[in-house]
């Protein structure tokens, strides 16, 4: 039983749920504020519970609340294929990033029940919870704890900014599940995205093909100082723990100017201080900075730059440095059967496309280390993304997602056992 090559999405369908998606958690003009584990996520949540049920599937949510929602296949005892994104955003997000891979997967499964094909390995669609890590830091968190990264107490216990843990926010909203992420067998995960950047908009290109990640290196650092009155405290007995971060996010900053050139990059993302007043020097800032390159010897370079201005910003203002978090992802991670399947698919269904890599952090990141992994990439307008105004028509979308459906059946239905 195969899928005709005829079988296209239902993209009207597809786009009434971004449409629907689109009224949830809505921010500044255009786009959407939807944090993790907000209200505005379980309501998002719930109807997309909603969509999988009534698509007959089966939906199990996990200790740390990601959602999977499984098709049965032919031969149910196979291990799945895996495919998703995730639901929350930025808290300037767009209605895109992330949303158009999870309900393009819902989109998949849809388009399979009325074509009458049942795959021989099951498909589970997959919403991953805090990809984001715009509320709770770091990014990615639940999908790296169904790939064995984070324990599921220590995801439990990341807290917001006004003190609220991960799991009393999943237990808020009805989403702490009782499923253990992860510890089972996965054929495959496929990931649909938006590439978040210009360069399928400009060349015209229909598809992208993801071949590897940016190597990225994160921090989350905290300083410690001194409260004393910003007027009459002499200079030289200051330890102000504000301009302790500063200085780091400056110097993140500095490294990726001197690494741009060859596309490198250094982000200064975060600054928080306590008191944080006028009048006051502060005793207490968090910063989180990362830094990425295409190269991962080059990338590496720039962490340990990171590393020693961690060093320097402490020394200089008389405040002690902890590095509460890193993490690091990218590289060579893509499977390459996967990454052919998707090329192959394109090409066939009469798709411009062409190869290109991961600049920013993804879910697929974390199933890489557990699984085959492959990421399809969609042109957005401009390459505008994080940002109320991301933007993406049918033209942008309908081409990776026709591949997307294609490709998975082709993964789902081969009869090589060997490859799982």
């Amino acid at each position: 039983m195969t899928l005709a090559a005829s079988v296209r999405a239902d993209f009207p369908r597809f786009w009434k749920t971004i449409e629907y998606s689109a009224e949830i958690g809505t921010g500044r003009s255009g786009g959407l504020s939807r944090l993790a584990l907000s209200d505005a996520d379980r309501q998002m949540r719930d109807l997309f519970v909603t969509w999988c049920r009534d698509a007959g599937l089966s939906v199990t949510i996990d200790r740390v609340g990601n959602i999977h929602a499984r098709r049965a296949g032919r031969d149910d005892t196979l291990p799945p294929v895996l495919v998703g994104s995730h639901l929350d955003t930025q808290e300037n997000g767009g209605r895109f990033d992330g949303i158009a891979g999870t309900l393009g997967a819902l989109e998949l499964v849809r388009s399979l029940n009325d074509a009458g094909h049942i795959t021989r390995r099951p498909i589970e669609i997959v919403n991953w919870t805090n990809e984001e890590g715009a509320r709770f830091s770091p990014p990615m968190t639940a999908s790296g704890c169904f790939a064995g990264a984070y324990e599921v107490d220590w995801v439990h216990a990341r807290q917001d900014d006004d003190g609220i843990t991960f799991g009393e926010a999943l237990r808020s909203i009805g989403y702490l599940g009782d499923a253990a992420p992860g510890g089972r067998a996965i054929d495959s995960y496929f990931e649909l995205h938006i590439e978040q950047g210009p360069v399928l908009d400009a060349g015209n290109v229909q598809v992208g093909v993801v071949t590897h990640g940016f190597r990225s290196h994160g921090y989350l650092v905290e300083f410690h100082g001194e409260t004393a009155h910003t007027g009459p405290w002499p200079m030289e007995r200051r330890r102000n723990a504000l301009i302790a971060a500063a200085r780091l996010l400056v110097a993140v900053d500095d490294i990726g100017w001197e690494y741009a050139q060859t596309g490198g990059k250094g982000t200064g993302a975060r600054l928080v201080a306590w008191p944080n007043k006028a009048g006051i020097l502060s005793d207490w800032a968090q910063a989180v900075c990362d830094v990425r390159h295409d190269d991962p010897a080059t990338a590496a370079i720039m962490a340990s730059r990171v590393e020693a201005a961690i060093d320097a910003a402490a020394a200089r203002t008389g405040c002690t440095a902890t590095t509460l978090d890193r993490w690091d992802w990218g590289g060579k991670i893509f499977d390459d059967a996967l990454v052919a399947e998707i090329r192959r698919t394109a090409s066939h269904l009469g798709y411009s496309h062409r190869d290109l890599p991961s600049q920013a952090g993804h879910d697929a990141y974390f199933l890489a280390r557990i699984c085959p992994t492959a990421m399809i990439f969609t042109p957005c307008r401009g390459g505008i993304t994080h940002n109320n105004n991301e933007n993406a028509g049918r033209a942008d979308l309908e081409p990776g997602l026709n591949v997307l459906l294609h490709s998975v059946v082709a993964r789902a239905d081969l009869e090589d056992d060997s490859i799982s």
